[in-house]
């Protein structure tokens, strides 16, 4: 590891809703005060919050919230794979699990869909552990899409570009292809609050597998996930693919809302990435704090960036290489979490830029 020219205070961006503001001004910041944690999809982007995962679940938020109400863990894709770890009552030995799996993935050059879905299934047997013990204090949400109209049988490459024109011309419509289907433990459902609905289904030992792959599964990528037990029938794919950042009504969340993210905006859904006028913005986010790795701090990973999906063909069949700069990338980020409670001795309001 090499030595970093940026101060702690460099490392980390924190954006804040005026509510959020206000809080931190008054309290601080405090692990009491936090009543919900998102986490995004976005692949192999989520190991870079891996330390910080660690000392997030594994140390700060580990006494229970003001008032003892459940914390909402809610995530899609690598998200929900995060949070299902970290809401295990180790949730350090989960996240190692997870961060270790993810990393070792090896393909061969254009791997069939059937490969890819056998490899992620495996991912999740590792986080889940041989027994999985869940935290009572936690109410976890995994996010899922699962298709309708032109998807609901089968997810063509055409079938696939006519809902990404959809969405194009509005996200609404985009509901037309796609329906968020939320697998939950240790809460109580909620009602929709968009076009997408919100079923919702609780996990139990039969169908939580299934949920946090298909949560993880990308269309044309991997095999959807079918008929998934407790659920509706069909077939799911990625929960990223409506919910890229749980851009969601955070602000119904008594306290805080902290989120842990690995860029410093909030975009909707996955096809929304290349539209910039789809931001996440206004009420909703009001009590949300969004703690981001700095551009100044990004440039100084491997490859200047965080691990992604582009590094399957970067490194091509050089898996070694790969896993190599991609562990690297987690131990540098280390300086996340440091960053992060240096953040929590002096919480300077200044510091706090607009959401």
């Amino acid at each position: 590891m090499h030595s970093h020219p940026l101060k702690l205070s460099e490392v980390l961006t924190f954006r804040a809703g005026p509510v959020a503001r206000a809080l931190i001004a008054a309290n601080g910041l405090q692990a009491a005060d936090v009543g919900g944690v998102p986490a995004a999809a976005g692949g192999p982007k989520g190991l870079a919050l891996h330390r910080l995962d660690c000392l997030l679940f594994g140390d700060w938020l580990r006494s229970p919230a003001t008032g003892g109400a459940r914390r909402v863990y809610a995530g899609a894709s690598i998200g929900a794979w995060r949070l299902a770890a970290a809401a295990q009552r180790d949730p350090v030995a989960a996240l190692a699990r997870l961060a270790e799996a993810y990393c070792s993935q090896r393909y061969p050059e254009e791997p069939p869909p059937g490969l890819v879905s056998a490899e992620c299934r495996g991912i999740v047997t590792q986080l889940l552990g041989l027994e999985p013990a869940w935290c009572d204090d936690v109410h976890l949400c995994v996010v899922t899409s699962r298709g309708r109209g032109l998807l609901r049988e089968r997810c063509s490459s055409a079938r696939f570009a006519a809902a990404a024109l959809a969405n194009f011309g509005a996200r609404r419509r985009l509901a037309r292809h796609l329906e968020r289907v939320v697998f939950s433990r240790g809460g109580a459902p909620r009602e929709a609050f968009d076009e997408f609905g919100w079923v919702d289904v609780r996990m139990d030992d039969a169908n939580t597998a299934d949920a946090l792959l298909a949560s993880g599964t990308l269309p044309l990528v991997a095999d959807p996930v079918r008929d998934i037990a407790g659920s509706p029938r069909g077939p799911y794919w990625d929960g990223g693919l409506i919910d890229y950042h749980l851009f969601w009504p955070w602000h119904e969340v008594q306290g805080l809302v902290l989120y842990p993210h690995f860029t410093d905006r909030i975009i909707p859904g996955w096809l929304d990435k290349l539209l910039p006028w789809r931001r996440g913005r206004g009420e909703w986010l009001g009590n949300v704090l969004l703690v981001a790795p700095t551009r100044a701090f990004l440039a100084t990973l491997p490859n200047g960036k965080l691990p992604d999906r582009s590094d399957f063909h970067r490194y091509g069949q050089d898996h070694d290489a790969r896993i190599a700069d991609w562990k690297r990338a987690i131990g540098e980020c280390g300086r996340l979490a440091d960053a992060f409670l240096d953040f929590c001795s002096r919480p300077e309001p200044a510091r706090l830029l607009p959401i």
